[in-house]
């Protein structure tokens, strides 16, 4: 357990996870949170918190990683949202970071071709406890067409089967239903 809006800490616990387990041969950086309102509404810490744990959380793990990753020719796996992909009212601080995520993957990938694998997975929303929590205006709806989080992970073990050399670069994997994309 880390607090991934502290890179030093996140850096730290993977650094501490490899000597304990061994080194990894793929991470996926799952971590998300929100805060949902309009930007004149949440307080700065809050709005930022956002972005540290969403964004810096998910580049402080992937550098802790990328020595044995590379080591391994290992993947990692992003993760970003649909809301990655189009901006919504009331989550700025959530649209701001995914699409950094994103852009972050993208460059990555660039940047590490041929010796670690990087997809970004782009997932729509989920039956997780992520929307607990929020005031009734911020949850789906009782009818809202929500994604099982075990397609999604499946989607996950998808990218990471791939044989070195072979990428699968974005993945959008949502509900047929899913109202956030495009």
């Amino acid at each position: 357990v880390v607090e991934l809006s502290d890179s030093a800490a996140a850096a730290a616990a993977v650094e501490r996870l490899a000597l304990e387990v061994g080194p990894p041969d793929a991470v996926v950086t799952a971590a998300g949170t929100d805060a949902c309102g309009r930007l004149d509404e949440i307080d700065v810490e809050t709005w930022e918190r956002v972005v540290r744990v969403n964004l810096f959380g998910t580049v402080a793990v992937v550098r802790a990683a990328l020595p044995f990753l590379e080591e391994r020719r290992g993947t990692v796996v992003t993760v970003a949202s649909t809301l990655g992909l189009k901006g919504v009212s009331d989550a700025t601080a959530y649209c701001a970071s995914k699409f950094a995520v994103r852009g972050f993957s993208q460059a990555l990938a660039a940047e590490l071709a041929g010796r670690v694998g990087v997809t970004c997975l782009v997932p729509g929303g989920m039956r997780t406890a992520f929307f607990d929590g929020r005031t009734e205006q911020y949850k789906p709806g009782p009818d809202a067409d929500l994604n099982d989080p075990r397609a999604t992970a499946a989607a996950v073990v998808t990218a990471l089967r791939q044989p070195v050399g072979c990428e699968i670069r974005e993945m959008l994997v949502m509900a047929s239903g899913e109202t956030s994309w495009p």
